[in-house]
């Protein structure tokens, strides 16, 4: 089982209608037609919606999400429009809110990896591959990869997993020339992370992407480059051959699988709720990431 434990009720505002219920965002359309997404508190784990929040995710994400498209501006134009709360909106959405122009998606999830973990790493273990993409001999989990690779994945529903698929099949499905453009879209914006991440002591081990057209032009939405779409690693405790300290839900992970949870995650029940000291823990890591990155303190 999986999904959300339980699912919140999208609030009514007026002027806007309801589109979609996310893991993390509300996701609503405006009388002009464009796209409202806004980022909760919520956190997921093992397809789990949990039962807890994270105070403050929601913003933190936006607000990273924000500085990073300025990183990288010159690569691929974003999707947003404006910060503004829509008339009418709840003040618990200012600076979570996103007002967004309504793209053409691609049905894929844009994968760029430079270093060896996760599902990348499970591949290799059985086929030396990841994507169909053959890799040397001798990786372990955490090793940096010769270059960075593009491993793309299908589009998943809540609850359900994400799933790897080779350029081939990406080509066949969205066409040779788009295929072409988001790996070298991704591939390039990565790149510009990594070497942004690595001056502030954080590897950028891999990190997901989704794109859209506006018109015929390549444009990057939704969140881009947060501990919820990214791993990233402390560089001074990098340690290739065993799992990395992560800034990201590795509490929240660690504490659901051990005794202390008494969860069974092959069960049949959702997981319970996060003690307190694990909700300040994992809020601490996405501050920290925060902070850390754009060099400036979360207030």
């Amino acid at each position: 089982m999986s999904g959300f434990v339980e699912k919140p009720e999208p609030l009514e505002v007026p002027g806007l209608v309801h589109l979609h219920t996310g893991k993390v965002r509300e996701l609503y359309r405006n009388e002009a037609g464009d796209l409202v997404m806004v980022a909760s508190d919520r956190t997921s784990a093992f397809d789990w919606v949990l039962p807890t929040e994270i105070p403050d995710k929601g913003r933190i994400l936006t607000q990273l999400s924000l500085w990073w498209f300025d990183q990288f501006a010159d690569l691929v134009p974003h999707h947003v429009l404006s910060t503004e709360l829509p008339p009418g909106a709840p003040a618990d959405w200012a600076g979570r809110t996103l007002v967004c122009k309504s793209l053409r998606m691609v049905p894929v999830e844009c994968v760029a990896r430079g270093y060896l973990t996760g599902s990348g790493l499970a591949e290799y273990k059985e086929t030396r591959t990841v994507c169909g993409l053959a890799l040397p001999e001798g990786l372990v989990d955490g090793s940096e990869l010769p270059a960075p690779i593009f491993t793309p994945a299908t589009k998943a529903a809540v609850g359900e997993h994400d799933e790897n698929v080779s350029y081939e099949e990406v080509a066949r499905q969205v066409g040779a020339d788009t295929a072409a453009e988001l790996r070298q879209t991704t591939l390039a914006v990565y790149s510009r992370a990594r070497d942004i991440a690595r001056d502030r002591g954080i590897i950028l081990a891999d990190t997901k992407f989704e794109f859209g057209y506006d018109g015929d032009t390549l444009v990057v939405a939704d969140e881009v480059l947060t501990p919820d779409s990214s791993r990233f690693w402390p560089a001074d405790q990098w340690e290739p051959g065993r799992t990395q300290p992560s800034y990201d839900k590795q509490f929240v992970r660690d504490w659901l699988t051990s005794a202390a949870s008494g969860w069974d995650r092959a069960g049949e029940q959702p997981p319970p709720e996060l003690p307190q000291e694990i909700v300040d823990a994992t809020r601490a890591k996405y501050v920290e990431a925060y902070e850390r990155l754009t060099g400036t303190s979360w207030t």
